[in-house]
């Protein structure tokens, strides 16, 4: 296929160039049906002879170019609905009636607050150019109203809040929330890319937007039918800017607290973290861990969780026990990554002791048993003993359930 994307340096055009390049290269092997020959990528820097030329031998087009900050309003017109009119006219010329993929808005529903905005209006006249081309030429529209699109690249300081709190937050600037109860409706960029593809293989998932009122929607929400007028992304996520920020916050401090909040797979949550990193100064990209360091070697915690305990990683010297202690109800993995070593754990009360000779040339995870005392020894004359630990949960300095007894 030779794929058209218009707005080609847009966040939405750079994230779907870069994700059809790894279609392109075999990097990408999950749309299998998908075979990509050329990327056209145009925007502002671009010709309308290339435009004319990419037209004429486009199998698949993404119009994502368009007009949402400009200085004059009448510009809305020009870049949201001239533009449209003269790709459109470009592919009737050349009769090339390949499926096109419009990027519009929710505020081109009109609704709500949405009523008197002129770029809803010209989003809305945009939609309605392409639903009569298709009416005219049989091709294929496929026409998208977007909520607020998230995720990285995203431009802050333009029009993306939760772009602009990222940025902010991670690079320690002052941000304003003039409401934190204001709910935001978020697409996130992996998301839709995934629904541009769905689009481009042929299987969009369609919808209508019906209107206030009917049916009890809001007028903004797409209802799914099969056969639906418009197409939507079906995963989105809800949140008002004071939880957005309080999340932002929370990732902010991860370095020193160590706490890594939940991220459920598929949850705002961790879409919102992966989003809040992209825009990390290079000065924080690294950070220090505190190591507790003595003659017997050193002991650092890595990671904490709200609900799966804590990691860790001890250093043992030439020589070196360590341990020495049980538990009632923690318990732990100990799993050597270099060196050579041995476990030892005995049962409170009983003098039958296990023991589990451990190497980082054969990697194996060790339960440390609640009510057995444990230790572990560096066997070697020469080398560090390197573990990773892992315990069923965070240390709790007025709660350490550790109590000191020889193995």
């Amino acid at each position: 296929m030779k794929i058209l994307i218009t707005g080609a340096a847009g966040f939405v055009g750079r994230n779907l160039v870069e994700n059809l390049k790894n279609i392109r290269d075999g990097k990408n092997r999950t749309r299998s049906s998908i075979s990509i020959e050329e990327i056209y990528e145009y925007d502002l820097g671009n010709t309308p002879e290339e435009l004319d030329d990419w037209c004429s031998k486009a199998d698949f087009v993404y119009n994502l170019a368009g007009v949402n900050r400009p200085k004059d309003p009448a510009e809305f017109k020009t870049g949201n609905f001239g533009f449209a009119s003269t790709l459109l006219d470009y592919l009737k010329k050349h009769g090339n009636t390949c499926p096109v993929m419009l990027s519009s808005s929710l505020q081109a529903t009109l609704a709500g607050r949405f009523g008197t905005s002129e770029y809803g209006l010209s989003k809305r006249d945009g939609e309605d150019l392409f639903f009569k081309y298709s009416e005219e030429t049989g091709a294929t529209v496929y026409v998208y109203r977007f909520p607020n699109l998230v995720g990285k690249w995203v431009r802050p300081n333009y029009n993306s809040a939760v772009g602009t709190f990222c940025n902010n937050i991670a690079n320690d600037l002052p941000i304003t929330v003039n409401d934190p109860s204001v709910e935001l409706e978020m697409l996130f960029i992996d998301d839709l890319i995934e629904e541009m593809l769905d689009a481009m293989e042929g299987h969009p998932h369609r919808c209508v937007y019906p209107a206030v009122g009917e049916e009890g929607f809001d007028g903004l929400t797409p209802k799914p039918v099969e056969d639906g007028k418009f197409c939507y992304a079906p995963v989105t996520h809800k949140a008002t800017l004071g939880y957005i920020v309080e999340c932002l916050n929370t990732f902010h401090d991860q370095p020193k607290t160590l706490i890594m909040p939940k991220i459920a797979n598929g949850s705002f949550e961790k879409k919102l973290y992966s989003m809040y990193l992209s825009y990390l100064p290079k000065e924080k990209v690294a950070f220090d861990l505190k190591m507790n360091c003595d003659d017997r070697g050193s002991f650092t915690e890595l990671l904490k969780t709200m609900d799966h305990g804590q990691f860790s990683v001890n250093i043992s010297k030439p020589g070196i026990t360590k341990g020495q202690h049980w538990h009632n109800t923690k318990w732990e993995f100990f799993i050597v990554v270099a060196g050579h070593g041995l476990i030892q754990e005995r049962k409170i009360g009983s003098d039958e002791v296990i023991e589990f000779e451990v190497s980082g040339d054969k990697v194996q995870a060790i339960h440390m048993l609640p009510g057995y005392t444990h230790n572990i020894i560096n066997l070697s004359e020469t080398e560090n003993l390197v573990t990773v630990m892992w315990a069923n949960e965070i240390f709790d300095p007025n709660h350490p359930d550790t109590f000191f007894e020889p193995v």
